[in-house]
């Protein structure tokens, strides 16, 4: 596990863009539990981390594209491939980030 972030600096309904280990990452506040996803869009190969927040799910701030931040899933069009999600453990008031994608989909190309 990697210390990639405060906990207090993933607001809730919010995203934060962090490095892990060289892998763009987003994460997460949903209701006070962070989630972590790769951070680019699988369609338009855009930063999620500036996408908008609706429940468990991450819009693309491109084309629209919703992903499931649990899952990787993506939801709706233009997008069709999911993204790797990561496993995320909170200690001591720090997001702590799995390297190792916890749902193993092929990573975006940069």
């Amino acid at each position: 596990m990697i210390d990639v972030a405060g906990y207090n600096e993933v607001r809730r309904g919010e995203t934060l863009g962090v490095d892990v280990q060289g892998a763009p990452v987003a994460l997460v506040n949903v209701d006070g539990t962070i989630y972590a996803i790769h951070d680019t869009c699988t369609h338009a190969r855009e930063s999620l981390s500036g996408g908008w927040v609706e429940e468990d799910r991450i819009e693309c701030p491109r084309h629209g594209a919703f992903f499931s931040v649990v899952t990787g899933e993506a939801l709706t069009p233009p997008a069709s491939q999911p993204l790797p999600t990561f496993a995320v453990e909170v200690r001591g008031g720090r997001v702590l980030v799995d390297p190792q994608p916890s749902h193993p989909h092929p990573l975006p190309e940069k």
